[in-house]
């Protein structure tokens, strides 16, 4: 006797919070953001502070969003005249939301990337600084007092080191407070350090 198959569960639909873009032709269009332990959304202080840090120079350059979660920072950056972004998640629910916004609100500037970053970044990079004159790293590794995460910052700052200086015009890392980031990572020194209670973040160039 045949057994009939059991149909299908739906997934469940994660749950969002919005945050609005802040500034630039995006200003105000609403971002939605995974409310879930494995992203962390940043802070719209940080944003404004990293903004108002890049101001113009931001324009015309491309952007890549290394832990991208709801893609918040590279939406800013385009939204502000960034040529293109790059974004990378691995968690496939939150790399959906990633891609609704995307497709919402920059389609045609913003390239999603499901996967590890510690696999997808080198390779992105790689064919990023070849085509690109200028070129922006952003990194927001998971903190490392999750499970798992211990050596997060050390897997981070190997990354950083293989990236090629040529057409770098900066690496931007939010961590940690805690953490104290090294002075100089490759061929990269640290520049300028600002804090927003347990995040900061450090800039290299």
């Amino acid at each position: 006797m045949r057994s009939e198959s059991k149909p299908r569960r739906k997934r469940k639909a994660m749950k969002c919070h919005k945050v609005p873009v802040i500034g630039g032709a995006l200003k105000g269009k609403m971002i939605e953001i995974p409310s879930v332990n494995t992203t962390r959304s940043s802070k719209s202080i940080l944003r404004e502070s990293l903004f108002n840090t890049l101001q113009y120079d931001i324009i015309g350059a491309d952007f890549i969003e290394v832990f991208a979660g709801s893609g918040s920072i590279a939406l800013e950056a385009v939204s502000r005249g960034a040529s293109h972004a790059w974004c990378i998640e691995r968690n496939k629910d939150v790399f959906d939301i990633l891609k609704g916004n995307i497709e919402r609100l920059a389609e045609d500037k913003i390239t999603p990337i499901l996967g590890d970053s510690f696999d997808e970044f080198p390779k992105i990079a790689a064919m990023v600084s070849k085509e690109s004159e200028r070129v922006y790293y952003y990194f927001d590794p998971p903190f490392s007092i999750r499970e798992g995460m211990d050596d997060i910052y050390d897997k981070t700052v190997s990354l950083i080191e293989g990236i090629e200086p040529g057409s770098c015009e900066a690496v931007i890392i939010e961590h940690m407070t805690a953490i104290d980031m090294p002075d100089k990572i490759g061929d990269f020194e640290l520049q300028k350090r600002k804090k927003f209670g347990k995040s900061s973040l450090s800039y290299y160039r």
